[in-house]
């Protein structure tokens, strides 16, 4: 579910808490958006106390605001909802959610979080796999890189691209890279653009590069090859002459994106 335009009445950080707490299922859904989207930390509290929400629920079983609201705790980047997010991770009904709280729980970038979802990648019951895979090598959990080796014969293009990533930040191995440069050239698009969001997180000339040449759109490529920038300037390489070329590249190929926008 996408908020497409803001209710009136939500116009600050007091009305969007006020809206989250009222009993309109949709306009608490476009609060918790709202506050992740704006940043709102004082909002940690009431963000965590959705994530137990029981009014909003669909047909299926679904929980549409607790999603919502653990998605805006990852924008939030606040550890204090750690212990929420990670009760959520024992939510069998709603896979969604889980996926939702393990992407949250990556951004904050908490340790706390390692033993929750080493259950989640032992567990027999079905996973999001794609998210708990990205999360744990963001997390650098790499004692478990020989089970995610496994994933890369997995049924999922997706999930075989979020292991080769895993274990190229483990390994630093181009082989890795080059196992999600070929879905670069896949003919559906949603495995491109999964692709380039995969690459996007590696600061890798190699994955720069790919991402210049790929079959996805301008705005696609300028947002991932700025997550490679940001990457290389904030590392701390010993390979300065390898960092600064990768810098000018992906400074002049920004600035060509730009060009043609």
């Amino acid at each position: 579910m996408t908020a497409t335009s803001p209710p009136e009445s939500i116009l600050s950080p007091k009305a969007a808490v006020a809206a989250l707490l009222g009993d309109d299922n949709q306009l608490r859904y476009y609060a918790a958006w709202w506050l992740g989207k704006h940043q709102v930390h004082e909002a940690c509290e009431v963000l965590c106390s959705a994530l137990k929400d029981e009014l909003y629920r669909t047909e299926q079983g679904g929980y549409p605001l607790r999603r919502q609201a653990a998605r805006a705790l990852g924008q939030l980047k606040n550890t204090q909802a750690v212990p929420a997010l990670l009760q959520v991770l024992n939510c069998k009904e709603d896979l969604r959610l889980r996926e939702a709280a393990i992407q949250a729980l990556a951004a904050i970038g908490d340790s706390r979080a390692v033993e929750g979802l080493l259950e989640l990648l032992e567990s027999q019951q079905e996973q999001p796999l794609e998210a708990l895979i990205e999360a744990l090598g963001t997390l650098q959990v790499w004692s478990v890189h020989q089970q995610i080796e496994v994933f890369l014969a997995h049924g999922s293009e997706r999930v075989q691209c979020a292991a080769a990533r895993y274990l190229y930040l483990f390994s630093q191995e181009p082989r890795y890279i080059e196992r999600i440069v070929k879905n670069l050239t896949h003919e559906n698009m949603y495995l491109r653009w999964s692709a380039a969001f995969d690459l996007g997180s590696i600061g890798h000339l190699e994955a720069a590069q790919a991402i210049i040449n790929a079959k996805v759109g301008n705005s696609l490529k300028l947002l991932n090859l700025k997550r490679i920038l940001e990457a290389v300037l904030g590392s701390d390489r010993s390979n300065q002459q390898d960092n600064e070329k990768t810098t000018r590249l992906l400074l002049s190929a920004i600035d060509d994106l730009l060009i043609q926008l």
